[in-house]
């Protein structure tokens, strides 16, 4: 027997078939509850719940027994539960006439268990002085009935309850499932009506169920669990009065989801995933449940969007079935089981009537004991199986045609009821069969294809959810198109608007799929009767493309006629001419507007210039003749599109690259023009630095290979230095280092240039073009300019000057006059002078150079210095006669100050 101190020697007497676990309580117990997921049990006793954690007890290493240990006692003051349910940490409570659920939580420090969290942790409530369950507010007496008013309390407000409740540990449980608070998440209180002075049993409460739903990601195909705990993604609570059942969803947010009206007094009733049952004295009912589609919506993050729905929680409940037993007693269930207990012939025996004060006290008002016959005859034991999901769904839905021709809400009320039905069997695949599986995601994608149907054909405010339950369906545009009823066209044809919504919303997500030219022919029929003006944005459809082109500008020039011309008409016309190949036609609906006001128009419409098909971004030929015709409108159009959000940078290169059909390491120059307009727009979403390095490496790799741009640039680098601050002026001192070589190409000329006004310009970082100018050699001139250039902005003058002396002398001077300047003075005498006068002496052809230089130094420094400091910086071995002219100047400077 466990229970107790089980010795080594155990195994060897554990020759019996049944073991038992033995649990000693210290008071009579009146319910007990199992949790379906860890298998601990709750015990209800009177004001108490005891809770018997499950655990695996090791004898040795090859035996283990199962073993229950007492970990808790929540004390419950003034209750006495009928009934209780206990689930992961959610408690129950039930008497005749409240309902109380708590859950108990674990120290945050020590982990938690529980998969899923609802509210924040709470102390335990201390005890009211009005409290509801207090022994004195009950008058026991003949003469006088009090009676409490009815109450729902939800979330942190069922602490006001009035009832006190304390946690007492009691186990040597692991800290991880040690439970030390409580938080109070629904108190119900009903009140009888006596005023007929019902039995008792008229008013009790009964059938208290705690339902938890798993996630479905933790199932395999087969249905079996993954892990040994089970993820808690939803739970449910249900209780029931005789005539009326109430529904409640705990987890998240407590709120109650539906009312269940018995067309006869109920005894008692049990809960599943699917349905509800309910017994009555001779009749079976069976009901709806909604768990499912509350379930999806916490699972499903995409839930109620363009992408997948679900029908409401709030959708009216209604009964499936009513069968008839004689004598109903019990009921209960084992997966798709119903088991039903059945007396055939009730002995007649009138009931003493109770008086009512008894029927409000919390105490047990059960009767005694009677002794039963020896004889009995007359019960009986049923097991029903369920109808199957699949059945079920098949019947609902044949039984929905028969208001398919009737426009009303019934048919989406049943389709939505055979949804509801297949989605509560997927989710709770665990009770599925090898293959049904199968059978019913093929009814659940069917399910979503016939609401997709009723949304899209009737009349609803929520029409639009034709959209998200086609998708769900698995069917192509096409195949939808094909369940349209299209009338003759003698007759008018009307569109619901559901229907317009779905084929609208799918020509814009670029669906790989193209429709024939029939079925094109028939969406612009029908958008040309509901939405006219969406016309221009259906024909730039990829599936559009089999469209007619003859049908598709019969419809663009209707258009015009309705008064409906506008800058997008135009440019979709244009299109479709070329398509036609009519230039002409082309040509004229290209001049009726500015190319600017023409580049507004692709901002309209972006799949004029750029498709998706198959995840690939695909050029149009509309594209394609503006890069030959009108690069400047191309280029100008992209950059709209950029600018407004319609395409991103990375796209855009793309785009340009495939259009001008280059690889992905060579650079058209229509990319290069867009790069430079990108600049000059000045765009807040590009990374200014970025985009820098991008023109810099191209204009250098150009001028080291010494490689022609293949198109002829849209902006020469004056235009880019007058229409953008970030291009600068070119320092005058380079157009001198420029000039002393003959540069023939024109447009190596202008990338040089292009090249220079960037590094002038005050945004660029040079630091980070550096390791990059390796390619581009210091022995042409081009490439010393570059050189000097970045190494100026780096304040690297003296290098700068060393250069220049050996390089070009004559832009000596100049480079001095614009860079030597405010604390880089000093160069002139300390730098540039010695190098000069050093030079001079040793000769040379570039001797002259030289001497000009020295010449326009010495002028400088006599000025700036003063005469004693202009004798120190000469140099020692120089001839007076060649510096006496400075020197007088130097004299006569300070005579006049």
């Amino acid at each position: 027997m466990v229970g107790h101190n089980v010795e080594a020697p155990f195994r060897e007497t554990f020759r019996d078939q049944m073991s038992i676990v033995e649990m000693p309580l210290s008071e009579a117990p009146l319910c007990i509850s199992c949790c379906p997921v860890k298998g601990d049990l709750l015990v209800g006793c009177t004001n108490k719940l005891v809770l018997f954690s499950l655990k695996y007890q090791i004898i040795d290493e090859e035996f283990s027994v199962l073993d229950f240990e007492r970990s808790l006692i929540v004390h419950i003051d003034c209750i006495s539960p009928v009934e209780i349910s206990f689930c992961v940490g959610y408690v129950a409570v039930m008497s005749d006439l409240e309902v109380l659920i708590l859950k108990l939580e674990s120290d945050p420090k020590n982990g938690e268990r529980v998969n899923h969290h609802s509210h924040k942790t709470h102390t335990p409530v201390k005890h009211t002085e009005e409290g509801t369950g207090s022994k004195t507010s009950q008058l026991e007496t003949d003469d006088f009935v009090i009676c409490q008013k009815p109450m729902e309390l939800l979330g942190e407000k069922s602490e006001q309850s009035g009832l006190l409740v304390t946690l007492e540990s009691t186990g040597w449980a692991d800290e991880s499932t040690k439970y030390s608070h409580v938080q109070h998440l629904l108190y119900r209180r009903f009140t009888p009506d006596i005023s007929f002075y019902s039995p008792s049993d008229e008013i009790k409460l009964h059938s208290l169920h705690l339902l938890p739903i798993y996630h479905t990601g933790s199932l395999t195909s087969d249905g079996k669990n993954l892990s040994q705990e089970k993820e808690l993604l939803s739970l449910f609570c249900f209780f029931s009065l005789p005539h009326v059942g109430y529904l409640y969803m705990v987890v998240k947010s407590v709120e109650l989801m539906s009312i269940y009206q018995y067309p006869e007094k109920s005894q008692q009733a049990v809960l599943t995933p699917q349905f509800l049952h309910v017994i009555t004295s001779n009749n079976l009912q069976c009901f709806t449940v909604r768990c499912s589609a509350a379930a999806a919506r916490e699972e499903d993050p995409y839930m109620d969007t363009t992408l997948k729905a679900c029908p409401p929680v709030s959708l009216d409940v209604c009964a499936l079935r009513i069968q008839l037993f004689i004598g109903l007693k019990a009921i209960c269930h084992f997966k798709n089981h119903i088991i039903l207990l059945t007396k055939a012939e009730p002995e007649a025996v009138p009931e003493r009537k109770e008086s009512p004060k008894r029927l409000l006290s919390r105490k047990d008002t059960s009767a005694k004991n009677r002794i039963p016959p020896a004889v009995e005859a007359g019960w009986n034991l049923y097991i029903v199986n369920t109808v199957s999901p699949m059945q079920l769904y098949k019947e609902m839905v044949d039984y929905s045609n028969t208001y398919k021709t009737i426009k009303t809400q019934s048919c989406i009320h049943l389709l939505s009821e055979a949804h509801l039905l297949v989605r509560a069997a997927l989710m709770d695949a665990g009770q599925l069969e090898p293959g049904e599986k199968a059978e019913l995601l093929e009814a659940f994608k069917e399910s979503c294809g016939h609401l997709g149907d009723c949304y899209s054909r009737l009349d609803t405010q929520h029409s639009h959810l034709a959209l998200p339950y086609y998708k769900m369906s698995g069917l192509t545009m096409a195949e939808v198109l094909a369940r349209v009823d299209w009338a003759v066209d003698s007759e008018p044809q009307k569109y619901e608007k559901g229907l317009i919504f779905y084929i609208n919303h799918s020509l814009y997500e670029n669906l790989d799929e193209e429709l024939s030219e029939e079925l094109a022919a028939k969406v612009v029929q029908m958008f040309h009767v509901t939405e006219p003006k969406q016309l221009p944005h259906v024909l730039c459809s990829p599936s559009m493309k089999n469209i007619n082109p003859l049908t598709a500008l019969s419809y663009l020039n209707k258009l015009d006629t309705y008064g409906f011309a506008s800058i997008l008409v135009t440019l979709t016309k244009a299109a479709v001419a070329l398509k036609m190949g009519n230039i002409d036609m082309y040509r004229n609906e290209m001049k009726s507007y500015s190319e600017m006001k023409l580049a507004c128009g692709f901002i309209l419409e972006p799949r004029l210039l750029i498709q998706q098909r198959k995840g690939q971004m695909v050029p149009t030929q509309l594209a394609a003749h503006l890069r030959e015709s009108q690069p400047g409108l191309l280029v100008a159009a992209v950059l709209g599109l950029q600018k407004n959000n319609k395409i991103g940078i990375e796209e855009a290169d793309s785009f340009f690259k495939v259009l001008c059909g280059q690889d992905e390491d060579t650079i058209p120059q229509l990319l290069v023009d867009f790069w430079e307009a990108q600049l000059v727009a000045c765009l807040p979403d590009v990374v200014l630095q970025e985009l820098c390095f991008k023109l810099t490496s191209q204009y250098i790799w150009r001028l080291s290979k010494r490689q022609p741009p293949d198109t002829t640039p849209l902006q020469t680098s004056e235009d880019l230095i007058n229409a953008c601050s970030h291009f600068g002026l070119i320092y005058p001192w380079v157009d001198v280092l420029i000039s002393s070589d003959s540069l023939v190409d024109k447009n190596y000329k202008e990338d040089l240039s292009k090249l220079q006004s960037l590094i002038c310009g005050p945004s660029f970082d040079i630091a980070s073009i550096i390791p990059f100018l390796e390619p581009l050699s210091e022995d042409t001139v081009a490439g010393l300019s570059v050189h000097i250039l970045c190494r100026t902005r780096l304040r690297e003058y003296e290098q700068c000057l060393d250069m220049l002396l050996e390089r070009c002398p004559q832009a000596v001077i100049p480079y001095a006059n614009h860079e030597l300047k405010e604390e880089n003075r000093t160069l002139w005498w300390k730098k540039l002078l010695p190098e000069l006068c050093q030079r001079i002496k040793c000769g040379g052809e570039k001797y002259q150079l030289y001497l000009t230089s020295l010449k326009e130094v010495l002028s400088i420094v006599a000025v700036e210095l003063e005469l004693r400091d202009f004798l120190n910086v000469l140099p020692e071995d120089g001839t007076a006669a060649f510096f006496l002219p400075y020197l007088l100047y130097c004299s006569r400077k300070k005579s006049l100050t």
